[in-house]
């Protein structure tokens, strides 16, 4: 009889450690890069100053360290730069449009609109149909002063211009530019408006909350007074009201013993001085 020999197919034997799951690697990967970018979302802003509002702030976000010779050059950038101030911005206008604008005459560094007061913003969105955020006033630093100062005086009360039919054609530039003015100062400025306004709304909130604990006693002492007179009217008498001390009447007194120390000193003093001369 013929021997069939059949020859038996063998498989490689797998690697210790090597039975890694494709979906599990997936997620790793994604973890890792949400991890990623919530790093670089935690410096995003820090460029931006206490007190001024994202939204109207144009320019780069993140900042990195410096080495000496970056932070040097960056010194150097800084003496270099001009900032132009804007006094009114168009209805409508955004930052991301006066960076795209300005850009056209050089190189644009930051731009920053303030927005409009907030009691005036929820008039506006109230009685009107607009309800997008207006921007009443701005600043745009060049990387160039000589250049800031040219597009100041070249723009100062010329028309927005453009293509014809577009939104800012015939509303007017009314810009200057600031000598000597840095952005360290805008944002030191804006942080100090901010502070004296969280400062101001601190001593309202303080003051309006005296005023109502003094409403409410004064209606707990009314609630008092009033079950007093009527116990008083059931027995057939009536509730007789003590007058409290004024407070001016001590404070007039301290006053006029303190003028009357003072008169008595002085002529003492002329008594001592006629003794000598």
């Amino acid at each position: 009889m013929a021997h069939i020999s059949v020859a038996e197919t063998t498989q490689p034997p797998l690697a210790s450690g090597s039975n890694s799951d494709p979906e599990q690697e997936r997620e790793e990967q994604a973890q890792q890069t949400s991890n990623e970018e919530n790093e670089e979302g935690s410096d995003d802003h820090q460029e931006i100053a206490e007190g001024m509002d994202p939204d109207g702030f144009s320019g780069p976000k993140t900042v990195k360290p410096l080495t000496p010779e970056a932070l040097a050059a960056f010194k150097a950038a800084q003496d270099r730069a001009g900032v132009i101030y804007i006094s009114r911005i168009p209805p409508g206008m955004r930052p991301t449009k006066v960076r795209h604008l300005m850009s056209a005459y050089g190189e644009i560094g930051r731009v920053y609109l303030q927005q409009e007061d907030p009691k005036r913003a929820y008039l506006r969105r109230k009685y009107t149909s607009t309800k997008k955020p207006h921007y009443t006033e701005g600043w745009v630093e060049f990387k160039d002063k000589k250049v800031a100062r040219s597009v100041a005086e070249m723009l100062n009360a010329q028309t927005i211009g453009g293509k014809k039919g577009t939104r800012w054609r015939d509303d007017i530039w009314t810009m200057k530019y600031l000598p000597k003015f840095k952005w360290n100062m805008l944002t030191e400025q804006v942080a100090h408006e901010a502070a004296l306004h969280t400062a101001k709304l601190r001593v309202e909130l303080s003051q309006s909350r005296a005023e109502q604990q003094d409403y409410l006693k004064n209606v707990e002492l009314a609630r008092v007074l009033n079950k007093r007179a009527e116990k008083k009217r059931e027995k057939g008498e009536e509730l007789q009201l003590k007058e409290r001390p004024r407070k001016r009447a001590a404070e007039d007194s301290t006053e006029q013993r303190k003028k009357t120390k003072i008169g008595e000193k002085s002529d003492d003093m002329n008594k001592v001085l006629g003794s000598i001369f």
